[in-house]
């Protein structure tokens, strides 16, 4: 399915797609970056197990949030399907598309806001 679906728009279909496209969109270019997350998922795991739960609640909640839309973001820029869109217009829509579920008047004014970021060059995909 992971093979097929995305040479027809499809998104791909499994846990690791999501922290793959996370970690390349704040910064990691090649497989070491997760090499080095397993390894330190893998020490805590083995050495600090009964401490992870406290060590995991030290990151914000708000943070994690924002980790996680603009992971789902970049996936769902691969599943679009208007080629002749930029990848900033398609972002655009998609993220106010999402807010929208939760608040309109909040989604046209994320939407506005965000579109003027990228066409400004103030936020880069």
């Amino acid at each position: 399915m992971n093979l097929i679906a995305p040479t027809i728009g499809g998104v791909p279909m499994c846990h690791g797609a999501g922290g793959m496209a996370g970690h390349v969109r704040f910064g990691a270019k090649t497989g070491g970056a997760l090499i080095i997350l397993g390894t330190i998922l893998v020490f805590l795991a083995v050495f600090m197990s009964s401490s992870v739960e406290a060590i995991l609640q030290m990151f914000p909640a708000p943070v994690l949030g924002v980790i996680l839309f603009i992971t789902g973001g970049q996936l769902a820029l691969g599943g679009t399907c208007d080629p002749n869109k930029s990848k900033s217009d398609r972002f655009v829509w998609i993220s106010t598309a999402a807010f929208a579920v939760w608040n309109m008047g909040v989604a046209l004014l994320f939407g506005i806001a965000l579109h003027h970021l990228l066409k400004r060059g103030l936020m880069k995909l």
